[in-house]
């Protein structure tokens, strides 16, 4: 999302040899205390210090992030599985698009994947600000006197952060690591597609001629496609964040990369759109609620063309992410 390298597991070279994990330059940080939250859910507002003598994991997250909800399952395994032993989980949730500040959409993806912990809305992003955070996810581990020990940024490395929190927990380390790999993580060495923004402050995967400035217009999508790129095909109007298709139909044209694609996207009442692959008809789609959509799933890593078809007014499509 807001880190170019979101689709990149990402490491720190100061290592902790007692957790195996990267910790904060400064050792023995104190945790910032929240900030600014909106609203808290699944919980009454909680802070820093009447959290100490617990364990506290804090994972800034944003409920449309793809490589958030690939590593929301550990860590609410984590919770369900030591939170009776001294650990506390933290959501924070710092969206990036206004539509994840709403606290209806947040209690939908609370409740759709099934998390039981505390989550505050960091709507204004003051939370991520005093935790100098710039990654989604970022997991951050929170001793029992309140200092911040170690962190990862990114997908992966759940193995060496559980024995991180066992650690903490006085808990003898786990060995095993097949037993946590996550088999729906994507192999990031043969996926060739980053993520692609709709809207005009990122638009460098739009390939129609004009798609890089905001305003309504009539798009069409060139003779060839290059890799990594996509196109509109009808009248849409191009926002800061997104394009909304405003003629009666329109086509969206994505040559990529990746076992799977998805996209966010939205629209005013339920719409559902028609998926080709190199021409070939997918599972229709039904989108309404602004949240993550999987588009298609596959089984290699070899480069497609995908069409969506969008019978109806009113759709709004924010992004693509790959996987």
């Amino acid at each position: 999302m807001r880190h170019p390298f979101r689709n990149v597991l990402l490491a720190c070279v100061l290592a902790v040899s007692a957790l195996g994990l990267a910790r904060p330059a400064a050792a023995a940080q104190t945790a910032p205390e929240f900030a600014g939250i909106a609203a808290w859910q699944n919980s009454k507002p909680l802070t820093m210090r009447e959290l100490r003598g617990k364990v506290v994991l804090i994972d800034f997250w944003a409920y449309s992030c793809i490589n958030c909800l690939r590593t929301l399952p550990h860590v609410t395994r984590w919770y369900d599985q030591y939170k009776d032993k001294g650990l506390v989980v933290v959501g924070v949730h710092s969206p990036e698009f206004p539509f994840e500040k709403q606290e209806g959409n947040v209690r939908d993806a609370i409740a759709r994947y099934g998390i039981h912990y505390p989550v505050a809305q960091d709507n204004d992003l003051a939370t991520w600000d005093a935790w100098s955070n710039r990654y989604w996810p970022a997991e951050y581990l929170v001793d029992q006197r309140g200092n911040v020990i170690a962190h990862h940024f990114g997908e992966g490395n759940y193995m060496e952060m559980e024995n991180a929190i066992r650690t903490l927990l006085g808990l003898p380390r786990l060995t095993d690591a097949g037993a946590m790999a996550d088999k729906d993580a994507p192999d990031f060495n043969q996926l060739g597609s980053p993520e692609m923004y709709f809207g005009s402050d990122r638009s460098q995967n739009n390939a129609s001629p004009g798609g890089d400035r905001s305003g309504t217009r009539d798009f069409a999508a060139p003779s060839r496609l290059d890799l990594n790129r996509f196109a509109l095909v009808g009248r849409w109007e191009i926002g800061r964040q997104n394009a909304s298709l405003v003629g009666p139909t329109g086509e969206i044209r994505l040559h990529f990369k990746a076992k799977k694609v998805h996209m966010v996207a939205s629209a005013n009442d339920p719409v559902t759109v028609e998926v080709l692959l190199d021409g070939k008809p997918q599972a229709p789609v039904t989108v309404q609620k602004s949240m993550l959509y999987t588009l298609y799933s596959g089984q290699d890593y070899k480069d497609h063309v995908l069409t969506i078809r969008v019978p109806k007014a009113n759709f709004h499509a924010f992004t693509f992410t790959f996987g």
